[in-house]
């Protein structure tokens, strides 16, 4: 477990170098995710297995990921009340947003062939 726990927070350290070097906008464990990713999918390290069985012992524990959330959602509770419309818009415009590229990337990927079946039929 130790092994795998050292795996994901190298991969997370090596995201936020890359993102403090290279100056890009992405936050570095999205960076380390990504970089975690390749390696399994290229190399396949033996030490692979630790790295699953120590996801799933953090993901059975995720509830608890969210109470940093949460303790910052009631710091800033009055924040939020005076800031309320903004705060509500910036939500629904982002989730149509994110909506509408989900569903653009669904129909440029869909393959050529299901996509005429669809359509003729």
């Amino acid at each position: 477990m130790i092994n795998g726990v050292m795996w994901l927070l190298g991969c997370q350290l090596v995201g936020e170098l890359v993102v403090r070097l290279l100056g890009i906008p992405v936050p570095g464990p999205v960076v380390g995710m990504v970089l975690l990713f390749a390696l399994l999918q290229l190399r396949r390290p033996p030490e692979g297995a630790s790295v699953l069985r120590t996801s799933d012992a953090l993901l059975r524990h995720l509830q608890l990921f969210f109470i940093p959330a949460g303790v910052g959602v009631v710091t800033f509770l009055a924040v939020i009340r005076d800031d309320a419309l903004p705060i509500l818009v910036a939500m629904v415009v982002s989730w149509v947003a994110g909506l509408a590229v989900v569903g653009w990337l669904v129909l440029l990927l869909r393959p050529r062939r299901s996509r005429g079946r669809t359509e003729a039929g």
